[in-house]
């Protein structure tokens, strides 16, 4: 294998030296990585807050669209019942006589 200019790392190749950090400046970047998760853990505490509460209403929304479901069929019922009803009243009826557009005046 070729690796150009580059040599094999081994055991016995230093690793780069990495910029030392002073601890105090270790303390501020934990410092603002705790404040930043905390700021995190709030909104995904609040979004989960958040879910629950449309979860709830949409559970609220299902219940009120069967209820109102079940109230139509009940009323679209009881329309056919009583048309049905009026329709046999009509039928059962005598037809008005013409006798009464014979009177005599």
């Amino acid at each position: 294998m070729c690796y150009g200019q580059q040599t094999p790392l081994s055991r016995d190749t230093p690793t780069p030296p990495r910029p030392v950090r002073q601890p105090n400046e270790n303390a501020v970047v934990v410092a603002d990585l705790l404040g930043r998760l905390a700021q995190t853990e709030a909104r995904l505490e609040r979004a989960r807050a958040r879910e629950a509460e449309l979860s709830r209403r949409l559970d609220d929304m299902k219940r009120f669209v069967s209820v109102m479901e079940i109230l139509e069929t009940f009323l679209k019922r009881r329309f056919r019942e009583r048309q049905e009803n009026e329709s046999r009243l009509l039928s059962s009826l005598p037809l008005p006589s013409r006798q009464g557009n014979n009177k005599k005046s």
